[in-house]
């Protein structure tokens, strides 16, 4: 009997390792998921690792081009010629977000005209009696739709803009991609909602909302020979419009163009945009490694300061400017371009009878006019210190 105690109690008995491993259900799927889900993402980012190698390699044996100068140097203006001469059809598939940018410009100005006129005629009649204070509620009142636009193509734009008169754009927004984006179907949602949604609040093209405003503009901007075009249901931006187009640039932007005529067609060619104000300068240091060619923008403005440095005198600034470029040793290699800038400007200041010696006492008394000007070497020859790599 003791033999058969035993032996009942050794079966009944269990040890840890006779344990069976318990069950889950459908564990091995979702292993083999999560597996594969793991295989998949490091399977992306290798091919985006080796696609950003591949590009930077092509990006390197492309044409690299820096554009500097301070703020308002014309930095975009050399930017849209370069594309308007070199790659036609990428400047001509933009022209309608061009369209966008001009009408905003005018709508700006609009505004900033009723300020300047309520300011004044408010302050002339602070009871609003005059037919001229009632004459401009009604036309602010009329032109109301069209603030409603412009704070829409702000807002997609400039994100977060509060001052209508400081419109830019960040770095790596793609405004332009934007601006196309919602151009392709500019009311669709407005009309399949138009009960229940304003079409105001996502709309970005002001072309009728203008048209419709014609009469109102032109009471407060009496130009019809070059305004009246603007507000016109078919009006397309000229190239004259859209290189006078502004919008700011706040950081650095790039821009990828590849030549559809001259010589080398085919070719890839990077121009990188950065802002010039002070405040963004020594943000500049970063691209300067690699870089092939660096266009300089000297406006010879030589009779105005800086906007965020009234004390400053702008021509005296680009010298500085230019000297701190010439003196950095990363750009010892680098290719160096001196471009005089705004000659137009230049020209409309010596025929208003502006005198340079006033601004630039070294010029003495040499006639007041735009060859002398130009060809002095106290307004030119101190910007060139740099004369083994440096093209003028």
């Amino acid at each position: 009997m003791n033999g058969s105690s035993s032996r009942a109690t050794q079966d009944n008995t269990r040890m840890p390792w006779d344990t069976p491993a318990p069950q889950f259900r459908y564990g091995d799927d979702d292993l083999s998921r999560s597996m594969e889900e793991s295989l998949r993402i490091s399977k992306e980012i290798d091919e985006q690792l080796l696609a950003s190698k591949k590009a930077l390699e092509k990006k390197k044996k492309s044409v690299q081009i820096l554009l500097l100068g301070q703020s308002e140097s014309g930095k975009s203006s050399v930017l849209k010629n370069f594309q308007l001469a070199f790659a036609p059809k990428q400047f001509e598939t933009e022209r309608p977000v061009w369209k966008v940018i001009v009408q905003l410009n005018l709508i700006v100005s609009l505004k900033l005209i009723l300020d300047i006129l309520s300011h004044e005629w408010e302050a002339t009649d602070p009871e609003g009696k005059s037919p001229l204070t009632r004459e401009l509620r009604r036309i602010r009142l009329g032109l109301s739709p069209l603030f409603f636009i412009e704070q829409n193509a702000l807002q997609l734009i400039s994100p977060g803009t509060q001052n209508y008169r400081d419109v830019c754009v960040r770095p790596g927004s793609d405004w332009k991609a934007l601006i196309h984006e919602r151009l392709r179907s500019p009311l669709e949602n407005g009309r399949k909602n138009r009960r229940s949604q304003n079409p105001f609040n996502k709309e970005i093209d002001p072309t009728q909302v203008l048209v419709a405003s014609k009469a109102d503009i032109l009471t407060l901007w009496n130009d019809p020979n070059v305004r009246e075009r603007i507000v016109d249901e078919k009006y397309l931006p000229t190239e004259s419009d859209i290189m006078r187009a502004r919008i700011r640039t706040l950081g650095a932007e790039e821009h990828h163009f590849i030549i559809e005529k001259g010589l080398d067609v085919g070719s890839e060619v990077y121009i990188t945009d950065v802002g010039g104000s002070r405040s963004q300068r020594p943000k500049w240091i970063p691209y300067f490694e690699d870089v092939q060619t660096i266009l300089f923008l000297a406006p010879l403005t030589f009779d105005r300061a800086l906007e965020e440095d009234p004390e400053v005198n702008r021509l005296e600034d680009s010298l500085l400017l230019w000297r701190e470029i010439c003196r950095n040793k990363i750009l010892a290699k680098a290719s160096l371009i001196l471009f005089f800038n705004k000659t137009d400007v230049l020209r409309r200041t010596l025929a208003a009878g502006v005198k340079v010696k006033k601004f630039v006492p070294s010029y003495g008394d040499l006639p007041n006019e735009i060859a002398p000007v130009t060809k002095c070497e106290s307004m030119c020859s101190f910007m060139i210190r740099r004369t083994d790599n440096t093209t003028i």
